[in-house]
């Protein structure tokens, strides 16, 4: 095991020529935005944070994150206002665009590093106004707890976490983002301890000393703010990811859990997916993450309302143009002729109500039991007519999320799995339609 770490180290820890560089450009682009700063006197400071800051940052992959303080007393207007004006003057000659998360923030790419002007409030310990208020607390509490072998730990788990595809707490992943890294380490001491720890997680783990209740698939409260459970941002599915491929890495120790391994798709199963695509407008790659994969969940529970059994859903987008809610069926079809279960025969308000609605279908009869059952005829037995039909009708009563309502209404296409030719709806394909041999060992 000790040969697969060292191995793991060389892959994630920075050499001292990438860390010079990126300091160097840390220091230019503070400086920028330092500069703006001074045109505002509700800015209070402007400093770095982040990975960057608390030396955790991955080998090749770092996103530069600068904090814009500022009074406390700014209402919200003023204070997205400040935050987005600073931002693009400062990265201007670097084509900045906006993001959002609570509030606006403005990103840019520069030398291939991502950069983001965030704006906070400048206040005191628990007296957030923003979740960004956090952010420099969480910089100061890892460079107060975490020596430089601890934050070399922290890489380690960075990179696991990468190569089995779980890494960062964005709505498009739900996963174990930088910080929780960073305080898992705190907590446990090392990489290996963490798996060790992980693999014998009970449901609702709890890590650390929670004011309240959570129900959550892992309950990991934030060092500075007791209040605030980590955990909320991490699916139940990326919790049992983790907690397997721990068990999997520690039976059987190899690189391919941080070099990962891309997921062929698995033809056999092509034939039970069905794929539901649009186009839509421009907008917050956060925004349209959520509202895709609300939409799968929408739909997901209508397909079994027809009659549909789905195993599993997964939504995508190339955080461009084009968006798409993919489900694994067991079948595609199912059977023409449903049974409806009425009431038994004593009910007689009940019975002869049952019998009038029923009066057209196929055949009638009492079981039995003394229960009326009726057989009738499906509207849909094809999943996919019953889509295109549900989709066509009423989006709003399918369950749609109203922000994608009139970009699918321009452009939904409903697709079988061997019709997808788009890149990002191929790699989503690839996921839903394998499985997964770093956790579930097929890949001894």
């Amino acid at each position: 095991m000790s040969n697969i770490l060292e191995q793991a180290r060389k892959i994630s820890i920075p050499a001292r020529q990438e860390q010079e560089e990126i300091g160097a450009l840390a220091e230019k682009l503070l400086a920028l935005v330092k500069k703006e700063a001074t045109n505002h006197p509700e800015v209070i400071s402007v400093e770095l944070g982040g990975s960057f800051a608390k030396g955790t940052w991955l080998k090749g992959k770092l996103d530069l994150d600068i904090f814009v303080k500022i009074k406390k007393d700014t209402n919200e207007k003023r204070f997205e206002e400040i935050g987005n004006k600073i931002g693009k003057k400062s990265m201007e000659k670097f084509h900045p665009y906006v993001r959002y998360s609570e509030h606006p923030y403005v990103e840019a790419v520069v030398e291939g590093t991502k950069v983001n002007v965030v704006p906070c409030y400048d206040v005191e310990k628990g007296q957030w106004k923003s979740a960004a208020d956090r952010s420099s607390f969480h910089t100061r509490f890892i460079l107060e707890q975490l020596d430089e072998q601890k934050k070399n730990e922290v890489r380690l788990l960075k990179k696991f976490l990468r190569g089995i595809n779980i890494y960062g707490a964005e709505i498009a992943r739900e996963g174990f983002g930088g910080y929780v890294s960073e305080v898992l380490i705190y907590h446990y001491g090392s990489f290996i301890k963490v798996l060790e720890a992980a693999a014998n997680f009970a449901q609702g783990q709890v890590i650390g000393s929670p004011t309240k209740k959570f129900e959550t698939a892992l309950v990991l409260i934030d060092p500075v703010d007791s209040n605030r459970n980590l955990g909320t941002a991490i699916s139940a599915q990326n919790c049992g990811k983790f907690i397997l491929a721990a068990r999997a890495y520690l039976k059987k120790p190899s690189m391919i859990f941080f070099n990962g391994k891309k997921p062929i798709v698995d033809t056999k199963n092509l034939q039970n997916i069905l794929v539901v695509k649009f186009d839509y407008k421009s907008r917050s790659p956060d925004i349209i993450w959520g509202q895709v994969k609300r939409g799968a969940t929408a739909l997901s529970g209508q397909l079994e309302l027809g009659g549909f059994q789905v195993l599993r859903k997964s939504a995508t987008t190339d955080e461009t143009s084009e968006a798409a809610m993919l489900f694994l069926l067991h079948s595609t079809t199912i059977e023409k002729a449903l049974v409806k279960n009425g009431p038994d025969v004593f009910r007689k308000a009940e019975s002869e109500n049952f019998i009038l609605r029923n009066s057209k279908n196929k055949l009638t009869w009492v079981d039995d039991d003394g229960r009326i059952l009726s057989l009738q005829q499906r509207e849909f037995h094809e999943a996919k007519k019953f889509l295109q039909s549900l989709l066509k009708k009423n989006l709003s009563k399918a369950g749609i999320p109203s922000g994608i309502i009139p970009d699918m209404k321009r452009s939904f296409r409903v697709l079988g799995g061997n019709q997808v030719t788009s890149k990002s709806i191929k790699k989503a394909l690839a996921e839903l339609t394998s499985t997964n041999e770093l956790i579930f060992g097929s890949s001894k």
